[in-house]
């Protein structure tokens, strides 16, 4: 059961937030924000270490004062993932974060102030290579488009973009990428639409004050989901009033499951039924917690019966069919049976062996590939 991605990516522009590399053909990114004070440099520090490890790509961190700004130069030390610097009006802050090692600026030109003020960020950012984001949101839009259309909506969106990139436009800045944010899925969506087919640079997704953890997962799956399968979008972020790690953990399964990115464990599970030979939630909780670090891509079935079981299990890497006894694959064969007294034990054993020995096979195919590419023609 394994389906080409029918998804056509958008052409963008690529550019380079630090090491990585946002638009053109490079895989969709993962952002995160810190929600710490970032006076704190420990606790910022501690934070962006742990959403890098959960997978974040890139990581953006509010600077609203100058003190921020210093701590900031602090954290960009001791942290190797790129960081993007929130800023709002103030053009120093940018300035001074720019010579402090930022690897890109979230700052919205229009409301810098005066085109000198402007000018220096842009000519900062352009002497250090720096991109810019545009960030434009629903819920602080310029006075006269909410005078001008009477609420937000998506033309209104798309029109204050408009301002801003015609700033840079005007100063032959082209390295930036840009977000078009609601809390309103159908209003986001609609933006990101309409704007997507009007500029060639990178898009940054999001659905911006989303929710809590299980309402806000919802909304930006169905927001996201719609603009991915579309075709646009180049980074994005899960919006989430939640630990940030939760944001990258729910931002990798929505781009796993449309197949856009592979990293970790892909499991499949039934919700269980009066028919499993084993519990299968308490499996499940116990098995995404022991296994949570494993990075190899793979697919994991548990499924509680005979019904579905050996189905699901055949297409993937490691299986379980709930029976009596239960019935393990490995690769789709059948390799053996396993008691319900050491289950979880069991199947984190063998998780782990897979995901060892698909890694030295992966290694093995690239090295291979490498030699034959680089072998003269006989």
């Amino acid at each position: 059961m394994h389906f080409e991605n029918p998804i056509k990516r958008r052409k963008s522009r690529k550019i380079w937030v630090g090491n990585v590399p946002v638009g053109g053909d490079a895989p969709i990114a993962i952002q995160t924000m810190t929600n710490t004070e970032t006076t704190d440099v420990a606790a910022t520090v501690d934070q962006i270490r742990r959403a890098q490890d959960a997978g974040a790509d890139i990581v953006r961190v509010s600077v609203p004062s100058m003190d921020a700004a210093e701590a900031f130069g602090q954290i960009r030390k001791q942290v190797s993932v790129p960081l993007v610097a929130d800023i709002h009006f103030d053009y120093r802050i940018a300035l001074r974060v720019a010579e402090l090692g930022v690897d890109c600026l979230r700052i919205n030109p229009g409301n810098i102030g005066r085109d000198d003020r402007v000018r220096a960020v842009v000519d900062a950012a352009r002497d250090r290579n720096i991109p810019i984001r545009i960030g434009v949101n629903a819920g602080s839009l310029e006075k006269e488009l909410q005078k001008k259309y009477g609420e937000p909506t998506p033309a209104a969106l798309v029109e204050s973009a408009m301002r801003h990139i015609d700033i840079l436009d005007r100063m032959n800045f082209h390295d930036f990428k840009l977000s078009l944010k609601a809390s309103d899925i159908f209003m986001t969506v609609e933006a990101y639409r309409q704007i997507a087919s009007q500029i060639e640079q990178p898009l940054h997704l999001g659905i911006t004050e989303a929710g809590g953890l299980r309402g806000g997962t919802v909304k930006s799956s169905i927001g996201l989901g719609l603009l991915l399968w579309d075709g646009i979008g180049d980074t994005i972020r899960v919006s989430l009033a939640a630990d940030p790690v939760e944001e990258v953990k729910v931002g990798w399964d929505m781009l796993k499951s449309l197949k856009l990115r592979n990293r970790g464990i892909n499991f499949i599970a039934c919700p269980s039924c009066s028919r499993q030979n084993f519990d299968v939630i308490k499996t499940m909780n116990d098995l995404e917690q022991r296994v949570d670090d494993v990075r190899t891509s793979m697919d994991v079935a548990i499924i509680g019966c005979v019904v579905n079981g050996p189905g699901e299990s055949r297409e993937a890497d490691v299986g379980l069919a709930g029976g009596q006894p239960n019935l393990v694959y490995i690769d789709g064969k059948p390799a053996g049976k396993l008691n319900n007294d050491t289950l979880v034990d069991d199947l984190e054993r063998l998780i782990r062996e897979r995901a060892d020995a698909l890694q030295k096979e992966r290694a093995a195919l690239i090295t291979s590939d490498n030699m034959n590419q680089g072998s003269p023609a006989v």
